[in-house]
């Protein structure tokens, strides 16, 4: 009987210290997190910020362009990415994937935004782009679209 009576106190412990920690357990959470660390950025870096959209949305998935749906092929290299994007003509329509300087004629935007006459809007079957995520980058393409 001695035994049995140290059970509750041993399962007093355990949870206790199993409470321990920063608190983030559920991935949801800790998802909203990541997401809530990023900000608008008035210069953002292709390689860091713009590649990591990238990444982040899926575009350079396999059943998308890492399959080279559209006649364009991502990776997860940076500079793969931007020898595909900038200053190359679109397969579909009559502009630039990325125009530097110029956000509003950049078929990269057009697709995000919704505003293309062929195909579908980007990203394809994914919820659109956040205000985060189009500002950004917006913004990298308004500023000369670097290779930063």
């Amino acid at each position: 009987m001695r035994g049995a009576s140290s059970v509750p106190v041993l399962l007093v412990l355990v949870l206790s210290v199993a409470g321990c920690g920063d608190g983030v357990t559920d991935p949801m959470q800790m998802e909203e997190e990541e997401e809530d660390s990023r900000e608008i950025l008035t210069n953002p870096s292709f390689a860091t910020d713009i590649n990591e959209m990238i990444q982040r949305q899926g575009c350079s998935a396999g059943a998308c362009h890492g399959g080279g749906a559209g006649g364009m092929t991502l990776t997860a290299n940076a500079a793969d990415n931007y020898a595909a994007w900038v200053g190359v003509q679109a397969d579909s329509e009559d502009f630039l994937r990325v125009e530097p300087g110029n956000p509003d004629d950049s078929y990269v935007v057009i697709k995000v935004e919704g505003r293309q006459t062929v195909g579908l809007r980007m990203p394809r079957g994914g919820s659109a782009l956040d205000n985060i995520d189009l500002t950004n980058l917006r913004n990298w393409i308004s500023n000369g679209a670097p290779n930063n």
